[in-house]
């Protein structure tokens, strides 16, 4: 079985993206907020860790070495890999941060990081086979490296792992996590499908995505695990309603901003930092903020970038190019910038309305803002 690791190395946050949302939300300085959410993201992987390893090592050999693999822990031979990219562990951060910010201690919401975690891991083993994407953290996704159905199948291990570390956490308020859990796998789902029907609706006219509906689907798709994680640890750490609600709500907002952020990196991001190809998205013909915000924006630009995408079938590298530049002149980008800004505007705001502990409140923003100048 693979070796697993017993602790974890830090993950320095790259460099901020020029021109994107981050620059446009925040210039974090040295010993700033930045430097904050960095310390926050390796004190709460280091206090998960354990028992993310624990939960890992319950599985049948070959899904944990599968897993291992998808967290950037070991190769295919299952032998630990140093050079690996694990992630920085946003979303479990965001669950030790939930409980902090009610008053309870960080370790309440382990369960509850793990389960999050393996969650998205799931999810991100599931998406990429859907969205035929080969490579996951600069490596071969999990699916191109062993296989589509055994790929699928460690996704659901990860899955049923996940709700049973939950179910055996300690403490009175296990039951109430699960049901929250649920709650956010069922939106997930949703958002999963609604992102899968906008491939087969057009680019433009009748039936055409809006900006306002891919909102909906990226609440529902990437908002909701956000909410999801923030709102398990505040469970877990015995808020009351109204601060799992705010935070719940928080993370979401946020999520919709890191969308944005991620569709920028989609079509204009350094592919030797996202480990995808240039102008990814759009090869694909993934309906993304960027350009449905261009199509929507009205003016001749607009108007070539509709002719362009509904007249062409498939989008290859020169054509993506063409595409790209017009969704910039259109707006598209700054658009997408904007929207960015907005929704951490509104994320903090939402943390502003709950009761929360000054130390955990400042992380959280000082997080919040960080997420928006990463890549994945």
């Amino acid at each position: 079985m693979t070796a697993l690791p017993t602790s974890a190395a830090p993950v320095r946050p790259p460099a901020g993206l020029p021109g994107s949302a981050a620059a446009a939300t925040s210039a974090p300085t040295p010993g700033g907020q930045d430097d904050t959410a960095t310390d926050v993201l390796k004190r709460c992987r280091e206090l998960v860790r354990p028992a993310l390893v624990e939960a890992v090592g319950r599985l049948h050999p070959w899904t944990g070495e599968m897993a291992a693999y998808a967290l950037g822990w070991a190769d295919t031979a299952g032998t630990p890999d140093p050079g690996g990219s694990e992630g920085k562990g946003v979303r479990q951060a965001l669950a030790v941060l939930g409980a902090e910010a009610a008053g309870a201690d960080g370790a309440d919401a382990v369960p509850g990081a793990v389960a999050v975690e393996l969650v998205h891991t799931f999810s991100l083993l599931h998406d990429d086979i859907m969205d035929a994407d080969a490579l996951r953290r600069q490596r071969p996704a999990v699916w191109k490296a062993y296989g589509t159905g055994p790929a699928v199948l460690a996704g659901d291990a990860l899955f049923a792992q996940a709700v049973a570390s939950l179910a055996e956490a300690p403490g009175p308020h296990a039951a109430a996590a699960v049901r929250c859990l649920c709650r956010t796998l069922n939106t997930l789902v949703s958002g999963q499908a609604e992102d899968l029907r906008f491939e087969e609706r057009p680019w433009s006219g009748p039936g055409a995505v809006v900006p306002e509906g891919y909102r909906s689907m990226a609440g529902h798709k990437t908002g909701a695990l956000l909410g999801g994680a923030i709102a398990l640890g505040a469970v877990l750490g015995g808020a009351p309603d109204r601060t799992v609600t705010a935070l719940e709500r928080a993370g979401r907002h946020l999520g919709l901003a890191f969308q944005a952020v991620d569709d920028i990196l989609g079509i204009w991001g350094d592919p030797a930092v996202t480990g995808k190809p240039v102008h990814a998205d759009l090869r694909r013909g993934k309906k993304t903020y960027p350009v449905l915000a261009a199509l929507a924006g009205g003016g001749r630009a607009a108007r070539e970038l509709a002719a362009r995408l509904d007249s062409t079938r498939r989008i290859d590298g020169e054509t993506a190019a063409q595409v790209a530049a017009l969704v910039e002149e259109a707006g598209g980008r700054t658009a997408t910038r904007e929207e960015a800004r907005r929704q951490l505007d509104t994320a903090r705001r939402a943390l502003r309305d709950a009761p929360l502990t000054h130390t955990a409140a400042q992380e959280l923003d000082a997080l919040f803002t960080h997420l928006l100048d990463r890549t994945r």
